[in-house]
């Protein structure tokens, strides 16, 4: 890391700094109830206690890896990263071929584009009671809650990403010969990857958030069940220690997405160096 993203990475930590030092001396000085919001410190100790194995099975026997990662936290976080990535790989799997098509040819467009743009304004969570309905309990009803959230985002890019390559390339590629096939695979398709890869961020953010919600219906493991378990027994700090593994996960998935986006587009304009 270059000191310039150092001290970027630095100044970025001012603020939440500064929001960690007022709520410590608030809840210090009494000023808020404990119950209703727990001090920092007590958030990082629940935290503490909800990565660390409660069982002493296999530190005994002198199985520190397994014992290492048999924390509740780490089950949750498994259990929803399993969830989002095949919800997201079912939803951009059917996203990418579709786009594809209604992209580059204008008959498939003219006859999938009204229903797409009817049901594109739909929430994912509206369809929570049809899901339950057609999957039972567990993760077929969450799979496919993420995936549906992951779905628009992949195939609204991938239909903007052909449909705005630049008219001068295909009509060169047709004055040198190129037919149909060529034009999509030599022209369309590279052009379009940027936008691809836009939907391919925004689709598996959006197949986070759908996780936790699904979790807090359809499931009993994985971050949004162990929040909404908290929640009946009024455990704030629990709840908060959830909130804060889950902003820290989706920001590792969002690194690293934008790190992916990054190595796959050296060769787009902005990105060479």
């Amino acid at each position: 890391m270059t000191n310039l993203n150092l001290r970027r990475a630095a100044t970025g930590l001012i603020v939440p700094l500064i929001a960690l030092a007022v709520w410590q001396m608030f809840s210090s000085m009494g000023w808020v109830n404990a119950l209703v919001l727990p001090s920092p410190l007590a958030v990082l100790r629940k935290w503490i206690e909800y990565l660390l194995p409660t069982s002493p099975y296999g530190a005994e026997s002198g199985n520190w890896f397994i014992w290492l990662f048999s924390g509740e936290l780490i089950h949750d976080t498994m259990s929803s990263m399993y969830r989002v990535l095949v919800g997201f790989a079912v939803g951009a799997g059917l996203a990418l071929p579709l786009g594809l098509s209604m992209g580059s040819s204008q008959r498939v467009y003219t006859w999938m584009n009204p229903l797409i743009q009817v049901l594109r304004p739909i929430p994912p969570i509206a369809y929570i009671p049809l899901s339950i309905l057609w999957f039972g309990l567990g993760n077929p009803p969450a799979i496919f809650l993420i995936a549906i959230g992951a779905f628009f985002p992949v195939l609204i890019n991938t239909i903007a990403g052909v449909r705005n390559v630049d008219s001068i390339y295909l009509r060169a590629a047709r004055n040198l010969g190129a037919n149909q096939r060529t034009l999509f695979l030599r022209i369309m398709l590279p052009a379009a990857v940027p936008y691809i890869l836009s939907g391919v961020r925004i689709g598996i953010g959006t197949a986070f958030i759908v996780v936790i919600v699904a979790e807090m219906i359809a499931v009993n493991n994985g971050l949004g069940f162990r929040i909404l378990e908290a929640r009946e027994y009024f455990w704030s700090d629990k709840i908060i220690a959830g909130m804060i593994s889950i902003g820290m996960l989706g920001l590792a998935i969002d690194l690293a997405v934008t790190r992916l986006n990054n190595h796959l587009l050296r060769w787009h304009r902005g990105l060479e160096n």
